[in-house]
């Protein structure tokens, strides 16, 4: 907008012709005046937009922590309140203290051949006493070659020669065996250690380097063997009670596509897709046939399965909620942050006898929410479409505020927000689900992506096998060793 501001020869031109012209002159005023407010206030809201935009980071947002970039105070912040534990193992916890075992691998005696005061032979004398110190320790670690000899015979009777039979699992003259795929494929699903490092690893412990393709092929065949242990997962997920739902950006053959998770505390299944949405869900083949609690972080996606009872994630509240106090001194979101801590620590301090809510504190708490709500929506209320002088009113919805937004979700999706304080078996937030996400994530910090598709859905599936055996307490190693011995670890169905 270009505003011409008067110059000192047209007021004194307006003095000069009289009151009209100086009339005129200062209506002229007010319209630049009013243009110049105008501009002002559009990019005051601009400049608001970007610092809000700015002051967004992983503790107080939906954003990822890696997109906080080297600010890493922002990385710092938590929504836990200080000094509620002391520091070191808390009460309760089981400790892994080294003890001595009854029965050693290896003796060795330290014997003494003479006395050490008068140098006295001491060969004849019975030991009276023995003091034990036990080390433990890894051995040497070597590769073990078995020679595998199948025997051939001549029948004295028809003369048919017959030979034995080798191994299912014995194809080659020469081969690695099960435990190589183990070790190969356990440090690189379960501790994201890159193929060619993987190599190196075998070359300095154990003498021999097994190629590149032998631990991809290795990864092939155990995604393979896994397949009934991921198809009762995936029948275990839809019969769970409470699901734990969430999704994420995953670089694949240099594009972006999508990981999605379900979970529960027993229970982990990734899938990789394209895209990011209903498609993609249905895909994986859980959430439509899921009809109990789904826990997630509000994404209008997942409502479209109607089939189940929807819990939104509070974690993801308390950060938004700290964001519009501290970004627009929204006094209200502090205030219902409060609220919502204070609802979750009444439930933990419950007695033991109790496991609810009374009434009256239910009533309560609905009473101090609805207040807040109604509050912050006083403060914030609905933008109403504006149609522009001379134009024609703008087509779709009026973009309303960032506090706007969260509290038509806390006042429409009441039920949800506040299920946790309704039936206490349901978690305050989705953390379980960002934990499960997060292992994958650093997979591709590591990485920087994957090369192919098949290799990305590979990995996510073994990664869904690792977390399910893991969260059941079962060794990872075992579960793969097991797994490419043709005995996967299954979780057993819960009812």
């Amino acid at each position: 907008m270009n505003i011409q501001i008067s110059s000192h020869e047209e007021i004194q031109q307006a003095f000069a012709e009289g009151e009209e012209a100086i009339l005129a002159l200062f209506d002229k005023f007010e319209e630049q005046v009013k243009a110049l407010a105008k501009q002002l206030e559009i990019q005051a809201a601009a400049i608001k937009e970007l610092q809000a935009k700015a002051a967004k980071n992983s503790s107080n947002s939906s954003k990822p922590p890696s997109s906080d970039g080297y600010n890493k105070k922002n990385r710092t912040a938590s929504q836990r309140e200080k000094g509620q534990k002391p520091n070191g193992g808390q009460p309760g916890h089981e400790g892994s203290t080294l003890n001595q075992v009854e029965n050693p691998d290896e003796v060795e005696i330290h014997d003494k051949d003479c006395c050490g005061n008068c140098e006295a032979s001491l060969a004849d004398v019975p030991v009276s006493k023995v003091e034990e110190r036990q080390v433990f320790d890894i051995p040497a670690m070597k590769i073990i070659v078995t020679a595998h000899q199948a025997t051939l015979k001549v029948c004295p009777q028809c003369q048919t020669e017959n030979k034995g039979d080798f191994p299912e699992n014995v194809s080659q003259p020469v081969q690695y065996g099960d435990g190589v795929k183990t070790v190969a494929t356990y440090f690189t699903t379960g501790h994201f250690i890159p193929v060619e490092r993987t190599t190196q690893i075998f070359k300095d412990l154990f003498g021999q380097a097994p190629s590149e393709a032998f631990i991809l092929n290795a990864g092939k065949q155990l995604e393979q063997k896994i397949e009934p242990a991921r198809t009762a997962i995936k029948e275990q997920l839809q019969q769970a009670k409470i699901l734990h739902a969430d999704e994420t950006g995953l670089r694949v053959v240099g594009k972006l596509h999508w990981l999605h998770s379900a979970s529960t505390d027993r229970l982990t299944d990734y899938e990789v897709h394209a895209k990011r949405g209903k498609e993609a869900m249905d895909a994986a083949g859980i959430l439509e046939n899921f009809h109990g609690k789904l826990v997630h972080d509000h994404w209008k996606v997942y409502f479209s399965y109607d089939g189940c009872e929807h819990v939104a994630c509070n974690a993801h509240h308390l950060r938004e909620l700290d964001y519009l106090e501290k970004q627009f001194q929204q006094i209200w979101a502090g205030e219902m942050a409060t609220l919502l801590v204070s609802i979750k620590n009444t439930l933990a301090d419950l007695p033991s006898e109790q496991d609810s809510l009374s009434p009256e504190q239910l009533i309560l708490f609905e009473q101090q929410y609805d207040g807040l709500v109604k509050k912050g929506l006083a403060e914030n209320p609905y933008t109403e479409a504006k149609t522009p002088e001379g134009g024609t009113k703008k087509r779709g919805k009026p973009k309303q505020t960032a506090a706007y937004n969260l509290l038509a979700r806390l006042r429409d999706y009441k039920v949800g927000t506040l299920a946790f304080m309704y039936d206490s078996s349901v978690p305050f937030d989705n953390n379980l689900a960002e934990r499960d996400i997060r292992m994958v994530k650093v997979k591709q910090k590591v990485s920087g992506g994957f090369r192919t598709f098949a290799g990305a859905q590979q990995f996510a599936s073994i990664r869904g096998y690792i977390s399910t055996a893991r969260k059941n307490s079962v060794s990872i190693f075992t579960a793969i060793k097991n797994a490419f011995s043709g005995d996967p670890f299954i979780p057993a169905l819960q009812c």
